[in-house]
């Protein structure tokens, strides 16, 4: 399937439900008991985090923040933003997306991209002479600067078109159905919009290898949904047992290929070879399954917590949790924790807590966080290879 029949078909992909297909295991905690010693120095708090990003913008030269800004500002998305004011008022899942668009106060929108041009100025220029074209700002190609704004967009559509409502399963609490309908139009025309300008872009850097390497990040990503979509809780809250084994294999998919697949296509677009090209892609797998584990960790690690606060049964801890106890265990547990047919969140993260879950997605997340320094080994020292180190650091340091 050529890129440009994919992004068509792109948002039924994702609006697709059915039976998970398995997908293949491997040793479900072999990687969690050979984590090593923890290399992170850093601390994790969000003021430094917000340090790290402006630090890693100032070598990369400009905020990554406007990264997409000629996109967002065009004619054409302004429409839709108009349409999209019209939800106001509504619990349409596109609102929250909308307005992180516009704020996002822990940098996590910009961060793919910021990626793709701080390992594009670590690696430098390959050895091969490069197109007259191939001007550098900052130590970075301008095919390279695109690359990074190319991957943003993709990523922006994707959690615009992740807002789509499924309308069969819609409850009263959720506001009138004219209401979803509208809001899935919305979300459906802004997030093609979005992956059309991606298209164009991939096409202008005339690359047929970053074309597709890009193509099949997004055939990934639309396989990762579904199987999301497919293993999210029922309605009685009991889970599909998925194992962390193939919790990996989905996180990949849906949270790893694309930034992996991007450091790859950046360093081809400089002609690098296989070599650096691979440890590019093994950066940008294992740091994007440490910033994963790190946001899924985020409910039962935080000082203060709300018990109102939810998180996904299906997130790392969670899913670690019910494998160290068993799955009868583990649905005794659960239905232990519902109060009048409504899960008590607070009740049942307590109870995940005690466990050994959270302990071991820590451990997890810094195997990750050390696999994606290994793979920075082979790139000369530099400022910019330092602040790679800086967001694993940032993402995996827990103490």
């Amino acid at each position: 399937m050529n890129l440009q029949r994919l992004l068509l078909r792109f948002p039924g992909y994702l609006g697709a439900l059915g039976p998970p297909r398995r997908l293949w295991r491997f040793p479900s905690l072999d990687t969690i008991s050979s984590v090593g010693p923890w290399r992170g120095q850093s601390s994790r708090s969000p003021a430094h985090w917000n340090q790290v990003v402006s630090e890693a913008e100032k070598i990369v030269g400009y905020p990554t923040s406007f990264m997409s800004l000629r996109c967002l500002l065009s004619d054409e998305l302004s429409n839709i933003a108009m349409q999209v004011r019209k939800l106001v008022g509504t619990q349409h899942p596109l609102l929250t997306t909308a307005r992180g668009l516009v704020h996002d106060s822990r940098h996590n929108l910009q961060l793919r991209g910021l990626v793709v041009l701080l390992i594009s100025k670590a690696a430098g220029p390959s050895g091969v002479n490069t197109s007259q074209n191939y001007d550098t700002v900052s130590g970075i190609y301008s095919c390279q600067r695109s690359l990074a704004e190319i991957t943003e967009l993709i990523h922006t559509a994707l959690l615009v078109h992740r807002g789509i409502v499924n309308l069969n399963e819609l409850q009263s609490s959720d506001g009138p159905l004219k209401d979803m309908q509208f809001g899935n139009k919305i979300a459906i025309l802004s997030g093609d919009f979005l992956l059309a300008n991606a298209c164009n872009g991939l096409a202008l850097l005339q690359n047929t290898k970053v074309v597709e390497l890009l193509a099949s990040a997004l055939m990934d990503l639309v396989q990762g949904v579904y199987h999301e979509n497919s293993t999210s809780a029922t309605g009685n809250y009991i889970t599909d047992d998925i194992g962390i084994s193939t919790w990996k294999e989905q996180t990949f998919l849906s949270h790893g290929a694309l930034l992996a697949k991007s450091c790859q296509a950046a360093m081809e677009l400089a002609k690098h070879d296989a070599e650096v090209q691979d440890m590019a892609f093994q950066y940008g797998k294992h740091m994007a399954m440490s910033h994963k584990i790190n946001s899924d960790l985020q409910p039962f690690i935080k000082e203060k917590t709300s018990d109102c606060v939810t998180f996904h049964l299906n997130s790392a801890p969670v899913v670690l949790h019910q494998e160290f106890l068993g799955r009868d265990l583990w649905i005794k547990q659960i239905e232990e924790a519902q109060e009048k047919g409504r899960l008590n969140y607070a009740k049942l993260r307590e109870t995940i807590k005690a466990g050994k879950g959270v302990t071991s997605a820590i451990d997890l997340c810094r195997y990750h966080g050390n696999k994606a320094l290994e793979a920075l080994e082979s790139f000369p020292p530099s400022e910019a290879r330092s602040a790679l180190e800086n967001i694993v650091f940032a993402v995996t340091r827990f103490s």
